[in-house]
């Protein structure tokens, strides 16, 4: 026996339409969006210009293949968690542009490396001109960047626009802290990859092993004021500060 499927006439199709529409995303839902996009690598910030003192650890014969490339990632992230996180954490509890004027004017006296204090300028800045021209349910960030900009007052270092960003978003201390390490990790990762150190493949496979080790640095240095922001690797920042002396170069830092 042959069995025909019913059509729905647009009046039903109308309806069950409207259906789907009586139920309406949830805040949450969307907040995770906008996580994703924050993390994504298409986002134009410029941190894939950066290798992280990578590149010169590699001229310099520090870093001669996957055993060493894994040392090299693990000592960034602890680094960035000591020194970094703290700023991050600290913008994303009070996002206010006072807070976070504090917190640039002195991550800009504790960088005492110039590379990697250029290289953080740098992305601060993209990441607020991104970030303002994106998230326009956040009209603040778009007035801060205009009142600010070009004003000499400060100097928009990646790591207090990070916080600041996220906690104007809404995004939880620690979803802000893991992620801002997440990021570090991935473009480290990334620059070796275009480097030759390691393949794609492989790549995906150290960046996964090396989550375990991220977590626990993170469990480490969260919620720490930035007033105990501290380095952990003096030789990787003098290292990543020999970056501009190199004769030929692929990335900025």
């Amino acid at each position: 026996m042959i069995r025909f499927r019913s059509i729905q006439s647009p009046m039903e199709c109308e309806l069950e339409s409207s259906k789907i529409c009586r139920h309406p995303t949830s805040p949450d839902r969307l907040l995770q969006w906008s996580q994703w996009q924050l993390l994504d690598s298409i986002l134009p910030t410029g941190g894939f210009a950066h290798s992280y003192g990578l590149e010169a650890a590699i001229q310099a014969r520090i870093i001669t293949g996957p055993e060493d490339l894994k040392t090299h990632v693990i000592h960034v992230l602890e680094n960035t968690g000591s020194l970094l996180l703290p700023f991050v954490f600290s913008a994303n509890k009070s996002p206010n542009m006072e807070t976070w004027s504090r917190l640039d004017k002195m991550l800009e006296a504790t960088l005492t490396n110039e590379v990697s204090r250029k290289a953080s300028i740098s992305q601060g800045s993209a990441l607020l001109r991104v970030a303002a021209s994106v998230f326009l349910e956040v009209p603040s960030l778009k007035k801060m960047r205009e009142t600010l900009l070009g004003s000499g007052k400060v100097y928009f270092h990646h790591a207090p626009i990070f916080g600041l960003i996220c906690g104007r978003l809404g995004f939880d201390s620690g979803t802000t802290q893991r992620a801002y390490l997440f990021m570090t990790m991935r473009d480290v990762i990334s620059a070796a990859t275009r480097l030759n150190l390691v393949g794609p493949l492989g790549a995906s496979v150290l960046q996964h092993q090396i989550a375990f080790v991220a977590e626990e640095i993170v469990q480490k240095w969260m919620d720490r004021p930035a007033e105990d922001a501290c380095q952990t690797a003096p030789f990787l920042d003098t290292v990543q500060g020999c970056h501009g002396y190199l004769f030929s170069k692929l990335f900025c830092s």
